[in-house]
């Protein structure tokens, strides 16, 4: 709380003014993060076209939001053991959504005939993984650029299931 304040200019303890408790605050970090990955996946996959891309923009909009968000996405990874019940479970069944939007694009491709993966799940958590993973190395003024890890992320997870580049 006292990182907090200082960053917005004011003392920590008069972060409670605005939010009842720390619990409060980690809560509504998470449960904003995953309703935002869910709704831009959903996105990804409600602007139509084939499996490969939907995938291609589901995986695009998974790295830019991890990219971009990256405090965000560190506490939502790293802090879902300090979330008390309720909104443990609400925040896990959001992951757990999230995994699946994921996972069905595979399979539709699988079932369409240009996806060969034969693990649609092991390749959504991976390419969950590979984004997550990006939040805790990834800087704006780096070697790489937010469109150009898209693009790269995009054709590693054609590669993983077996769909020819775009």
């Amino acid at each position: 709380m006292v990182d907090i304040g200082a960053a917005l200019g004011i003392r920590g303890p008069s972060l409670y003014k605005h939010v009842a408790s720390k619990q409060e605050l980690l809560a509504e970090i998470m449960t904003e993060t995953m309703t935002t990955l869910i709704s831009r996946q959903r996105a990804a996959v409600d602007a139509g076209g084939p499996p490969g891309v939907q995938l291609r923009r589901a995986v695009e909009a998974h790295v830019r939001y991890h990219a971009t968000h990256r405090e965000h996405a560190l506490v939502g990874n790293r802090e879902i053991e300090s979330l008390e019940e309720p909104t443990r479970a609400r925040v896990v069944e959001l992951r757990s959504t999230y995994e699946h939007g994921l996972r069905a694009i595979i399979e539709q491709g699988c079932a369409a005939g240009v996806f060969s993966t034969v693990h649609p799940q092991l390749v959504s958590y991976a390419l969950l993984d590979m984004g997550i993973g990006l939040a805790s190395w990834y800087r704006a003024d780096g070697e790489y650029d937010v469109d150009t890890m898209a693009y790269v992320y995009a054709n590693l997870a054609a590669q993983m299931v077996g769909a020819p580049l775009a």
